[in-house]
């Protein structure tokens, strides 16, 4: 296959309608919450009394409106742990909330926090672990596999639509000393039927672990990848295999290229449009402990993980756990408040740009972001080296530029150079190969009147949605 026909054929996979209404939400929320809460663990035993669940404030509205104040657009609820106790009264099982005396047996968080999620804009999603260390079936086959379908079919009906079921890999012995072998597919299938919108992460076919719980991200991340990835089992060895926190704050250094021309060799007939999350705790830990209460991550810490993964082709998924009375603690919500200012006054700093292109024309491109532009620009298949200038009104000092490609025509440059020009002279600011989805590339600060975006290696012709700098704070 010749270099061209390569590149045809990498640029030619793409993503479905829901891939791409996941991509365009950038940033959600996790809440885990649940009896670790109550038992100040991470992983549960299983068999713990339901009257230990009972939270004195619960305030679904309070964790969805910090949520949002964050920039967050949606929210994902860990509807049940590994322990096997349900936040909602399920049906199949008497180990629930309904068993407890919160709300006088009558209560369901997760219609509390779905009602909560419509009431502030925000987009709902649910996790429901496969593992569960209470219910007698698991590790028996079909048996166990038919309860878990029930509990999922319970979540995707009656709840309104899910815009994600993220499935934990998470696979431990059960209360009779045995595993069960998960039936992926046919929990997929439960999915499509009933929330066919609905991405489902991590172990699962539409998006993907992005390999650590630190909010590390690759220098370079591909939404095209070899279909081997998908692979929920081995997702599933990868995960976390302790009851404790130091998962997510522990940082993997293999598997750093998934994609580029030299990765896929020899796979061009066997892609798919896989792309990323990027996902980590508030805290070290997932679920609340008044321990960690002075250890939430500073505003500069998680503008940066935003940056790196909103900013590096993936999605940033952070989790915030409240704690044992209901509520969020008031470090996390000023945190997050923070955060979101901190996100609005970055988009803020975009500066109106006169654009020209190599060749084509630039259509919206330098006034889309913080969205995508209307008309992309696509320049000339003749075009070697497609490049857009900004031209400033007068010069300005700059700290970042933002790229987007327009993915629904795949992901397609490969390298670009940023450089900034000032009474004639230029200079590279950043340089860098993937951009797919959106690219911040952030570099110090330079007085500069002009920027020229070259792209000097593309699969195919580039298709770019989105093309802004951002100036210093004044």
């Amino acid at each position: 296959m010749s270099a061209a026909q390569s590149g045809r054929a990498l640029a030619s996979v793409r993503p479905s309608e829901r891939q791409l209404g996941w991509q365009e939400m950038e940033f959600y929320g996790f809440i885990h919450f649940g009896m670790n809460t109550m038992t100040h663990r991470e992983w549960g035993e299983g068999h713990e009394a339901p009257a230990l669940f009972d939270p004195s404030d619960l305030d679904a509205d309070q964790w969805v409106a910090a949520l949002k104040s964050a920039g967050m657009t949606g929210v994902i609820l860990t509807c049940k742990h590994h322990d096997g106790f349900c936040l909602w009264p399920s049906d199949v099982t008497g180990h629930s909330v309904a068993s407890s005396p919160w709300r006088d047996g009558k209560g369901d968080v997760v219609a509390e926090v779905a009602d909560a999620a419509r009431r502030h804009g925000l987009k709902f999603g649910i996790y429901l672990s496969p593992w569960d260390r209470t219910e007698a079936s698991y590790g028996s086959g079909t048996g166990y596999d038919d309860f878990y379908v029930a509990q999922l079919t319970e979540l995707l009906t009656r709840y309104g639509p899910v815009f994600t079921v993220w499935l934990d890999g998470a696979n431990g012995e059960g209360p009779n000393g045995k595993c069960q072998l998960y039936d992926w597919e046919r929990y997929y299938a439960v999915v499509r039927a009933h929330q066919p919108d609905a991405v489902i992460n991590v172990c699962g076919p539409d998006v993907r672990w992005c390999g650590n719980e630190a909010g590390e991200t690759r220098p370079d991340e591909w939404s095209v990848v070899p279909r081997a990835l998908q692979d929920a089992e081995r997702t599933a060895s990868r995960s976390q295999q302790a009851d404790d926190g130091t998962f997510a704050r522990l940082v993997r250094s293999d598997d750093r290229d998934l994609g580029s021309r030299a990765a896929l060799a020899g796979h061009e007939d066997d892609l798919v449009w896989y792309p990323a999350e990027v996902n980590t705790s508030i805290r070290p830990g997932w679920f609340h402990h008044s321990a960690e209460d002075d250890q939430v991550r500073s505003v500069d810490e998680l503008f940066t993980v935003y940056l790196r993964s909103v900013g590096g082709n993936s999605c940033f998924l952070l989790n915030v756990p409240p704690a044992a009375d209901g509520r969020l603690r008031d470090a996390d919500v000023d945190t997050l408040k923070r955060l979101g200012q901190r996100i609005a006054d970055f988009r803020a700093r975009r500066i109106e740009a006169a654009a020209t292109v190599t060749s084509g024309t630039p259509g919206d491109i330098a006034t889309a972001w913080p969205g995508r532009a209307r008309t992309p620009w696509c320049p000339d298949d003749s075009d070697t080296r497609p490049a857009v200038t900004l031209a400033f009104a007068a010069p300005r000092r700059i700290e970042a530029v933002v790229l987007g490609e327009e993915i629904t025509q795949g992901q397609r440059i490969e390298h670009v150079v940023v450089r900034g020009g000032h009474q004639g002279d230029r200079t590279t600011l950043a340089e860098t190969n993937a951009v797919g989805y959106q690219r911040i590339l952030t570099f110090p600060p330079a007085l500069v009147d002009t920027v020229v975006v070259e792209i000097t290696q593309s699969r195919d012709t580039p298709v770019v949605s989105r093309v802004a700098a951002i100036g210093t704070p004044s």
